[in-house]
């Protein structure tokens, strides 16, 4: 709560409702919480930020140069690169003194006498700012865009907070599907909805589609946060997929909206 606020108070608050709400706020809540759990220091919040941000670049000349692949190419590594060397050295303090922090846990652990590499510190430590980072600011950012556009909803909201959040929570990741989509390779021959599908081959899986099927959803293209059930696959589905940090990031957005519509109604 305290981290939410904040944000707000620092990036919003002081000016009005000038700015840019992705990166002064929906970014800074997950990102930080990341990186407080990993034990990443302030100083180096930046740095994530950015590195995570070319990573999930693709084609945004934003963050890549669009017309030069080489060039592109060597920013990606850079930034993964800038990311693993961050981690590494924090390992090589936490094995010499850990504190109480995720990265401490991680270095020390041991089992069956297997400990984690520095090239499975690295990966994971990616791939966790990563996937805890630009989903979370993804949600939060256009579940505003969605109150605003849908002032009924918000409404709804406000006048039962505590009762409403969990299914509006469940409903932004639903409409938004803050990841579009995700390859699998198959393990095995099978038939998929009369579609053979060979072991090896690659499928992707386009988890926006899935969520507005309207042979599962009633009015698929509708923003509703009192909708039930809403079975939708924003967090991978069920199964050894499922999303580990869902719990975080349904938290996150719920801190979130309770904070922005407390302190800025």
């Amino acid at each position: 709560m305290d981290l939410a606020a904040e944000a707000i108070a620092e990036k919003v608050a002081t000016v009005g409702v000038t700015g840019d709400f992705v990166r002064d706020v929906a970014a800074h809540l997950p990102m930080k919480i990341i990186c407080d759990l990993m034990g990443i220091g302030a100083e180096h919040y930046d740095t994530v930020l950015d590195a995570t941000n070319v990573i999930l670049a693709g084609q945004d000349p934003e963050f890549l140069p669009a017309d030069n692949p080489e060039e592109a190419g060597l920013a990606l590594i850079n930034a993964g690169q800038s990311l693993k060397g961050l981690v590494e050295d924090l390992a090589a303090k936490r094995r010499a003194e850990p504190t109480g922090d995720l990265t401490s846990a991680l270095v020390n652990a041991n089992i069956d006498g297997e400990s984690l590499t520095d090239q499975e510190l690295g990966s994971f430590f990616i791939l966790l700012v990563v996937a805890g980072n630009e989903t979370t600011r993804n949600a939060i950012a256009h579940g505003l865009d969605l109150f605003t556009k849908n002032p009924d909803q918000r409404a709804l909201l406000t006048e039962d907070f505590e009762g409403r959040i969990a299914g509006a929570v469940e409903e932004i990741v639903r409409y938004v599907s803050p990841v579009i989509w995700m390859r699998r390779t198959a393990t095995r021959d099978t038939t998929l909805n009369e579609h053979e599908i060979k072991e090896g081959d690659k499928l992707v899986l386009y988890y926006w589609s899935a969520n507005r099927d309207e042979s599962v959803f009633t009015d698929p293209e509708r923003f509703d946060i009192t909708r039930t059930p809403n079975d939708h696959l924003g967090f991978g589905g069920p199964g050894p997929h499922f999303c580990l940090g869902a719990h975080l990031a349904r938290r996150e957005i719920t801190v979130m909206f309770r904070t922005l519509l407390r302190r800025m109604p």
